[in-house]
């Protein structure tokens, strides 16, 4: 189970004076606690390590949206492994790792997906979210909604005495800020002691809606908890529990410096809970460093998988690893007693830093040492300048070994695949050109608007793998002053044009449900346009959505382009 945004002080585990989590803190108490446990600075990259035990540049992982959060098809995942093994695998959640396929989880080793493919999403509450490549309603709140489906599966696999690998990447608690009111009541009127680290308290409200959800988050860590008890599998179930990154917001962090977004310790130390009663001793405190890069081969060693490819799978070749496994730390009665040392790498946006057992040399080339000083805040470089020139000699190199496989080309969004016939090209993947906007900053969960000149356009990079005859369709919405509006799809020579006969305008929706204020979109319902039929060309080209005639103010407002494949087979 995998937290969006909850921050290393965001359990009572760990100190924190208001919240309360005893259903993960018990995963500490029944198993144990890394103490010294490191994933990415953001969303996207750390989702990238645990699936591949390598670090995220290797993937050709570099942003959070746009293309760049997409992990390199080369790239073998420990879905595929567990599956190879004749595991039943499936994710439920946020899965930010690549939306057409083949980069969709069912494409990576993933027999069953639920949730959303996307870097955030606009609202909570029964939202538009898609099971296995189709658009479905979501049910409820989403972290229940995931919870809810996670257990389904569990107990279809217990029925089978079918071993299973559940991936939960719970999508909360990043913004916006909402949660069910039994668990915003508990918090919203507290008060907060004193101020944050870094002399900000970046808004009590924020601070208090993130404490609600994670204390849902607890309620349902506990569901799938109680859920294993109840089947008589919690002996033979591995359970783990950690985060994406630092907290999203200036809030208690144990006193480390940095938040979400950053390579210092507040922005890349999460909590790692890891219980397996009869093997993994209860309570056992592990110190030694250790990061997301290390789950698949702890994972694979723990459970008796194979690391090495069977021929059936789509990577047929195993890349070398940046992870170890940590079996000889969990196992043993005396944890690290024979551990070699490391450095683990934080990299984000350019910027790296890196971690010893007892030291960090940030991005600025500052040292630390994080046994005496978690806050980083006296620097110690021309103390132990030997320290400082060896840190500094290995990220170079990280820099240039790793690094330096990172391609920032834009890649084309893949369409037609036989396999998943239906491709969808969100907004959040388009580029407006003209007087079209998009209607947030935060493309993830975004749509076009204000398409007020007939000049305008949205392009789309694409790479068509199979020519044929596609099926085209526009998840819109107009207004009824603007209905009559004709569109035009077009990728070179091929085209399809439709108008727009009926009306469709419902409200912005979210608001309603914000704890605080909120920095992404809004969001709304979609109807769909059936538009046509044209013939596509294999390769890769622009896919042009033009408005030939706006007969109001403006023409549509735009979510999605549809493709599918007519003749998958041919």
């Amino acid at each position: 189970m995998l937290a969006d945004d909850q921050g290393w002080g965001d359990l009572s585990l760990h100190g924190n004076p208001i919240l309360k989590t005893p259903r993960i803190d018990s995963l500490a108490r029944d198993g144990a606690e890394l103490l010294n446990f490191y994933v990415c600075p953001v969303c996207s990259p750390t989702r990238a390590e645990l699936l591949t035990g390598r670090y995220h540049p290797r993937g050709g992982v570099y942003s959070t949206s746009a293309g760049g959060e997409r992990l390199d098809l080369g790239e073998r995942t420990i879905a595929e492994v567990f599956r190879a093994a004749g595991y039943a695998t499936a994710a439920f959640g946020k899965w930010h790792n690549g939306l057409q396929w083949p980069y969709h989880p069912n494409a990576r080793g993933f027999d069953e997906y639920y949730g959303f493919c996307s870097g955030h999403w606009g609202h909570y509450f029964s939202p538009m979210l898609e099971r296995n490549g189709e658009r479905v309603r979501g049910e409820g709140y989403l972290t229940d909604d995931f919870t809810n489906k996670t257990i389904s599966f569990i107990e279809k696999q217990a029925a089978a005495e079918r071993p299973f690998f559940c991936y939960v990447p719970y999508n909360t608690p990043h913004s916006p800020m909402q949660a069910p009111e039994e668990f915003a009541k508990q918090y919203m009127d507290r008060e907060l002691p004193g101020r944050w680290q870094g002399g900000k308290r970046g808004g009590s409200e924020h601070t208090l809606a993130a404490y609600a959800m994670c204390a849902n988050i607890d309620h349902n860590v506990g569901r799938v908890l109680d859920k294993l008890d109840e089947l008589e599998i919690v002996e033979n179930t591995i359970v783990i529990y950690f985060s994406d990154n630092g907290p999203n917001g200036w809030r208690f962090n144990g006193g480390m410096r940095g938040i979400k977004g950053s390579t210092d310790e507040g922005g890349v130390r999460s909590p790692l809970l890891i219980r397996w009663p009869g093997h993994i001793p209860a309570a056992a405190k592990i110190h030694q460093i250790a990061g997301a890069i290390d789950l698949l081969p702890t994972l694979a060693d723990l459970s008796g998988v194979s690391l090495a490819p069977s021929n059936r799978e789509r990577n047929a070749s195993a890349k070398p690893l940046d992870g170890r496994s940590l079996k000889p730390l969990l196992l043993a009665k005396a944890p690290g007693a024979e551990w070699p040392d490391r450095l683990i790498f934080s990299h984000w946006n350019g910027r790296v830093s890196v971690r010893s057992q007892q030291y960090r040399l940030d991005a600025d080339g500052r040292l630390y040492d994080l046994k005496k000083d978690r806050g980083q805040t006296t620097d110690l470089s021309k103390e132990i300048p030997e320290m400082s020139k060896r840190l500094a000699a290995a990220v170079q190199t990280w820099r240039k070994e790793v690094l330096g496989e990172l391609s920032r080309e834009p890649r084309p969004f893949p369409v037609g695949y036989p396999a998943r016939p239906t491709t969808y090209l969100p907004a959040r993947d388009g580029i407006s050109h003209g007087a079209i906007q998009r209607n947030n900053r935060f493309p993830n969960d975004s749509f076009f608007t204000n398409w007020t000149n007939e000049g305008d356009r949205i392009t789309w990079d694409i790479d068509v793998h199979t020519a044929g005859r596609y099926a085209v369709a526009l998840w819109y919405t107009c207004r009824e002053q603007d209905v009559g509006c004709e569109m035009r799809l077009s990728l070179g020579a091929s085209a399809v044009s439709g108008k727009i006969t009926e009306a469709f305008d419902p409200p912005l929706v979210g608001a309603e449900s914000d704890l605080c204020p909120r920095g992404e979109g809004y969001v709304k319902d979609w109807r769909e346009f059936a538009f046509g039929e044209f013939q596509l060309p294999a390769g890769r080209g622009t896919l042009t959505l033009a408005a030939t005639k706006i007969a109001g103010e403006r023409a549509i407002d735009i979510r999605d382009v549809r493709l599918t494949l007519l003749d998958p087979h041919r």
